[in-house]
C-alpha cells in the first residue's frame, strides 16, 4: 500500500528549519528518556529499540554521564523499499550529575530495547535528622538556682 502526501517533504523541511534538532532523515535525532527519583536513587530509562546490546555504553567521567549506542542499517541490496523511516546510526546523550550522587555505584540494564540506569544518591547527600542534645546545666541567679532546659 502506497500513500502519497505532496506536503510531507515541505513539512519535514520546515520542521528542520524551525527546530534545533540535529540529524538527517537516516540518523537518530534524539534518544527519548525519562528520569525520576525513587526513594534514595534516580532511575533513568532510555528507549533504544533495535539497538544491539553490545553497542550500548554507559560512562561516567568528571560528573558527566554519557550514554551511547549504535543501530546498524539493514543492508539488503535486493530490497525494494516501500517505506524506510527507522533511524540508524549512533545515539549519544549526556547528563550532568550533581555532587550528591554515588558515581561508583551506578548500575545499568538493557532489556527489550529499554536501557535502565540506576543512579544512587550519595550517603552524604541523603536527608537525615539531626539529634539535638539537651544539657541539664544549672545556672545561679543571685541566691536562687534555676535549672536550664
Amino acid at each position: 500500500m502506497l500513500r502519497f502526501d505532496p506536503f510531507s517533504d515541505i513539512d519535514a523541511l520546515t520542521r528542520g528549519l524551525l527546530t534545533s534538532q540535529t540529524g538527517s532523515n537516516r540518523t537518530p535525532r534524539f534518544m527519548p528518556m525519562d528520569l525520576c527519583k525513587i526513594d534514595d536513587h534516580y532511575v533513568l530509562t532510555a528507549d533504544l529499540p533495535g539497538v544491539d546490546p553490545g553497542s550500548v555504553d554507559v560512562d561516567v567521567d568528571n560528573g558527566t554521564l554519557t550514554i551511547s549506542a549504535h543501530r546498524t542499517a539493514r543492508s539488503d541490496e535486493s530490497a525494494q523499499w516501500l517505506a524506510n523511516e527507522r533511524f540508524f546510526g549512533k545515539y549519544r546523550r549526556q547528563l550532568s550529575l550533581g555532587e550528591g550522587v554515588d558515581t561508583a555505584a551506578i548500575s545499568a540494564t538493557y532489556e527489550n530495547g529499554v536501557l535502565t540506569v540506576t543512579i544512587p544518591v550519595a550517603e552524604r547527600a541523603k536527608p537525615r535528622r539531626i539529634e539535638i542534645s539537651h544539657t541539664g546545666a544549672k545556672t545561679s541567679i543571685g541566691t536562687t538556682t534555676v535549672d536550664a532546659e
